[in-house]
């Protein structure tokens, strides 16, 4: 009996010392923790032969890539040409996305050509350099694309779509000023 009430009570206490390791168990851990700096991901937009979109991540030694559908599963895909290439820097002021009276008349004058040549629409795509950060760059490409879309409207065109690129598309890396103006450029694609 003596030794049931024994091996009892040792249960009992050993039960209760689990309790308290497994309760103190966090505090110690989360003052162990410590943050492993790893690489850092580089999110672009590849284009294939076929005008496909592929969404990539890379860190420079592996990456991942996926294709860009839209919700009902269809590739995202650029179909026409590249039939225009605006240099923003020549109709927005740093940060704007506004475009003076001049460089609407050059727009208006562009889409109007293009359609006479054949194109039935556009899409326009909005592209930055690197300099801010990526959200801020998606935005900002987004309204330089919908504000030379609105003045190919203004001109009778059909805009088939806008896209906003942000830094994410660079003709050339962003490592000097002069391949930094050439990546701050709105993409016109006309199709036919």
């Amino acid at each position: 009996m003596l030794t049931f009430k024994l091996h009892k009570a040792f249960a009992l206490a050993a039960a209760a010392a689990a309790a308290l390791s497994i309760a103190a168990a966090p505090a110690s851990a989360q003052s162990q923790q410590r943050t492993i700096k790893g690489e850092r991901y580089v999110p672009t937009i590849w284009v294939d032969p076929d005008g496909c979109e592929h969404w990539v991540m890379d860190d420079g030694a592996e990456g991942y890539m996926t294709p860009h559908v839209k919700p009902d599963g269809k590739p995202v895909c650029r179909r026409g040409n590249i039939c225009g290439v605006m240099p923003t820097d020549q109709f927005f002021a740093t940060d704007r996305h506004y475009i003076n009276a001049a460089g609407q008349q050059r727009l208006r004058q562009f889409f109007q050509q293009a359609q006479s040549n054949g194109a039935r629409s556009f899409i326009v795509a909005g592209h930055t350099d690197s300099r801010a950060p990526d959200e801020y760059n998606i935005r900002l490409s987004e309204r330089r694309a919908n504000a030379v879309a609105a003045v190919g409207r203004s001109a009778g065109a059909r805009i088939a779509g806008v896209r906003a690129y942000g830094e994410r598309d660079p003709r050339v890396p962003n490592n000097s000023a002069v391949n930094m103006a050439q990546n701050r450029r709105v993409e016109i694609f006309c199709l036919r």
